[in-house]
């Protein structure tokens, strides 16, 4: 079996080490971005005695911007930058979505389940930011940022998995000669 291997493109290595990185990087966006939602939006509720998901929504919102910048300027600065308005666009579609899916969670827990008080607010806060925080983590790497496109590309997903294969053999072999 012969294969051809480039050394412009990165390695698998190099690749998963690329995106636990940006794991990292996006999981600490994500935590400031947690600290401001939370923060504004129990301010919000404790000074003005708004609706609980009116202030959810206004903590999102802060936290939404702050989120933005962190992604753009830290964690997918390498990112193609070339359509400002499209990748703005997309990121505020996608973090409207996970707004949705924060807020119906919180929404749910308090009029339909009735569910009251500070602790329960947080908790159902915290559910729902989790199901958003999944969901806005695979869309803004897609279709938002692209910061790894080479792993989308289809003849690269086939170099990988033959270096994947090549990686596994080489060490295979080497163990059974120990």
């Amino acid at each position: 079996m012969t294969t051809t291997s480039d050394h412009s493109s990165p390695s698998l290595l190099q690749r998963l080490r690329g995106a636990s990185g940006e794991v990292v990087k996006f999981g600490i966006v994500g935590l400031v971005g947690i600290f401001v939602n939370f923060g504004v939006s129990n301010l919000a509720i404790h000074a003005t005695g708004w609706a609980p998901v009116r202030c959810s929504v206004i903590g999102t919102a802060v936290a939404i911007v702050v989120n933005y910048l962190g992604y753009r300027y830290w964690v997918y600065r390498d990112s193609d930058a070339a359509s400002r308005r499209r990748e703005i666009t997309l990121f505020l579609i996608f973090s409207g979505i996970g707004m949705l899916i924060e807020n119906g969670t919180l929404w749910f827990s308090t009029y339909t389940l009735g569910l009251h008080g500070t602790i329960a607010y947080n908790l159902s806060k915290a559910f729902g930011t989790g199901l958003g925080t999944l969901f806005r983590f695979f869309s803004y790497r897609t279709w938002v940022f692209k910061a790894m496109p080479e792993l989308a590309e289809p003849e690269t997903d086939v170099k990988v998995v033959a270096q994947a294969e090549r990686i596994l053999a080489t060490e295979d072999s080497a163990h059974y000669v120990k």
